[in-house]
């Protein structure tokens, strides 16, 4: 039986006032990995309860 077991996240160094900015670093991320060799990482913008935005990658290959 395989485990499920929850990703490793890292958070971005910066908090951005809107979705806009965090979707800018999402797509930069993102396409850092497109044409590598790599399996690229799961990217997301997440909302605060400031109503403010950080960016938080991983590089689980199993989720």
């Amino acid at each position: 039986m395989i485990k499920r077991r929850k990703p490793h996240w890292v958070y971005y160094k910066e908090i951005f006032r809107s979705k806009f900015q965090a979707g800018c670093v999402k797509a930069k991320l993102e396409d850092n990995w497109q044409n590598g060799y790599e399996i690229g990482p799961l990217v997301e913008v997440k909302k605060l309860r400031s109503n403010k935005y950080v960016v938080r990658y991983t590089y689980d290959e199993v989720m």
